[in-house]
């Protein structure tokens, strides 16, 4: 049976480093963009500010 004890506490630590940096920076993209998409992009100051939160809470 896997540990998972410190899923969390090695997920942070990833996501802290330079790659995870830039996988989460890709992920938080793609998800603008596809919320750009359907809507049309009526929401796109929501969406861009809803981007950089998610930067700022996973960023370094």
């Amino acid at each position: 049976m896997a540990d998972f004890g410190n899923l969390g506490d090695k997920a942070k630590d990833f996501a802290d480093s330079e790659k995870g940096e830039d996988l989460t920076d890709q992920g938080l993209d793609r998800a603008d963009d596809a919320a750009d998409t359907v809507s049309g992009g009526k929401f796109d100051e929501q969406t861009d500010a809803a981007r950089d939160a998610g930067d700022r809470r996973f960023g370094q």
